[in-house]
């Protein structure tokens, strides 16, 4: 018995050393375990920071954007039920650049840096167009030529206009919901401190050669490997210096990293909501702020244009922005899980940032009943004039 508890003492000793030497990554692995827990939700995604590894992206000194405030518009019975059931939490319009309507709930608040989830891909696809534009990158090389990492991967072969647009042909579970998933394993790789880079170099599955479409998240990852190679930079700083400092935001963002210190470009991306706006806002205004182009227009166009063959019935995909069913010209969106977007409807002057704590997005029909509440707001603004 005497031995039994020696042997006993000596385990509870080493499990509490691995506890405080491991303290920080057991607590980050517990925050991905609680994330999305009712209760915690709606806190863990105004305060990503708290738990997990982060950078800044600094925003320098310039002044924001102005939103100039406009006549208020007053959110129909409609839209008051679809914030309660859709678990909003922030919600901005802008019409022709001003502020029209602004409301937070579920006890959050104007300065609160909300989390992204996909919305960050557009951001990536803004500095990616930059680095186009200025030959840095060429979109019909494969991912490796820039990426050396990926070389026998499941990525290898495939060209960078390819995996912009989801084409990528690799095999990889999104499910949210599964624990299993590729995705919720890749979420448990940031908790531990490992790195992204190695992670998708160890994809080795192809579900079909490059050229079909497929919602793919570390295709966004492999997008920011291509920039990090080809520019020989890191992604904060680059997204600093092209995006956020010339277009002038009002709050600080930070991106989330893995334990290497890059930034999770794929969803990690964390901006107060009307910030979120300013980014709608300089799309809006095909990528120019006061007669200085900061993305290029051309790939303004190029990336809220339908570039892959998404499947039947569902929004059209550009490179790393979404298109809604029966879109006119100019209408857009960056979407998140959970239920974050910028939706921007150029011909109406519309901007709408929202932000959310959905635990239901995954429900049939919530894709659609969120595209049609925006197409709502879009025709109330317009209706208000102002």
């Amino acid at each position: 018995m005497r031995r039994l508890l020696k042997v006993l003492g000596i385990v509870l000793l080493i499990l509490a050393a691995l506890a405080v030497w491991k303290r920080e990554e057991i607590a980050r692995l517990h925050a991905v375990l609680t994330l999305f827990d009712d209760g915690r939700i709606v806190g863990n995604f105004s305060h990503m920071d708290d738990a997990f590894l982060s950078v800044p992206v600094p925003k320098g000194d310039a002044a924001p954007l102005p939103l100039p405030p406009g006549p208020p518009v007053a959110l129909p019975p409609e839209a008051e039920d679809w914030v309660k059931a859709r678990s909003v939490t922030a919600l901005v319009m802008l019409k022709d650049g001003a502020l029209r309507h602004e409301s937070y709930y579920l006890g959050t608040g104007p300065m609160d840096r909300r989390i992204s989830w996909s919305v960050a891909k557009s951001f990536l696809s803004a500095l990616l167009g930059t680095l186009v534009a200025d030959g840095t990158i060429d979109l019909d090389r494969p991912v490796e030529f820039y990426a050396l990492a990926l070389t026998g991967s499941a990525y290898e072969g495939a060209t960078v206009r390819q995996v912009a647009a989801m084409e990528s042909g690799v095999a990889f579970d999104e499910d949210y919901l599964k624990f299993f998933s590729d995705i919720n394993e890749m979420g448990r790789v940031v908790a531990l401190g490992g790195s992204l880079d190695a992670f998708t170099a160890g994809l080795k599955e192809r579900r079909g050669p490059p050229g079909a479409w497929q919602y793919v998240s570390m295709d966004t990852h492999v997008l920011g490997m291509v920039i990090r190679g080809a520019s020989g930079r890191g992604i904060a700083d680059l997204m600093s210096e092209r995006v956020v400092r010339p277009l002038g935001l009002e709050v600080e963002p930070y991106y989330l990293t893995d334990g290497d210190g890059e930034p999770f470009v794929l969803g990690g991306l964390n901006l107060i909501t009307r910030d979120y706006a300013r980014m709608g806002e300089l799309f809006r205004r095909d990528g120019a702020i006061d007669g200085r182009q900061l993305v290029p227009a051309e790939w303004v166009e190029q990336s809220t244009r339908a570039q892959a063959g998404t499947p039947p019935g569902k929004m059209g995909y550009g490179y790393q922005w979404w298109i809604p069913q029966e879109a006119e010209p100019g209408e857009f969106l960056a979407q998140g899980v959970y239920g974050q977007f910028i939706y921007v409807n150029r011909r109406a002057g519309v901007v709408i940032a929202a932000n959310s704590a959905d635990r239901g997005f995954t429900e049939p029909s919530v894709e659609a009943q969120n595209v049609a509440m925006f197409r709502t707001l879009t025709a109330l603004l317009a209706a208000a004039g102002g």
